[in-house]
Parts: structure tokens; C-alpha cells; sequence
């Protein structure tokens, strides 16, 4: 347990923090998900949709530090080509 006032504030920082990091994963692994889904569906004009969703809930959370920039840019990078050949 934390012993010093500093410590103490730390730990529930730690604790807010992390609720807040939890729903931002969550909404990020859920928009991606969409994405798949709409990939697998073949429907290009829905996984479009789904793609630019997906990609502002990516970069979102690379920017808060979630995922890594380059994990973010890699999954985006992925979908998209997905689709791609979906279209062609």
C-alpha cells in the first residue's frame, strides 16, 4: 500500500486512469471489429464506413497512448487493403 500523500494520489490516478484507458480499447477493438465484419459481409460501401470509423478510433487512441503510432498506422494500413481487394 502507498504510504506517502504523493503515492496515495498516484494510485488513484492510476485507478481513473485506467477506467479511462479500458473504455478507449474497448471502443477501439470494437470499431475494428465493425470493420472485419464489413470486410467479411463483402459489402464495400458499409466497410468504407466502417474503415474511417475504425481508423479515427485508432489514431485516437495512439494518440493517448493506447496502441503505439506505428500498431495504429499497421491495422489501418491492413483494413484498407483488405478492401481494396474487396472492390477490385
Amino acid at each position: 500500500m502507498a504510504n506517502t500523500k504523493s503515492a496515495k494520489k498516484a494510485a488513484r490516478q492510476t485507478l481513473r486512469r485506467t477506467e479511462i484507458n479500458k473504455s478507449r480499447r474497448t471502443r477501439m477493438r470494437t470499431a475494428v471489429r465493425k470493420a472485419e465484419e464489413a470486410i467479411t459481409g463483402a459489402d464495400a460501401k458499409l466497410a468504407i464506413n466502417a474503415l474511417v470509423a475504425a481508423q479515427s478510433e485508432l489514431m485516437k487512441a495512439a494518440q493517448k497512448g493506447i496502441v503505439h503510432k506505428n500498431t495504429a498506422s499497421r491495422k489501418i494500413s491492413r483494413l484498407s487493403k483488405r478492401i481494396k481487394a474487396l472492390e477490385a
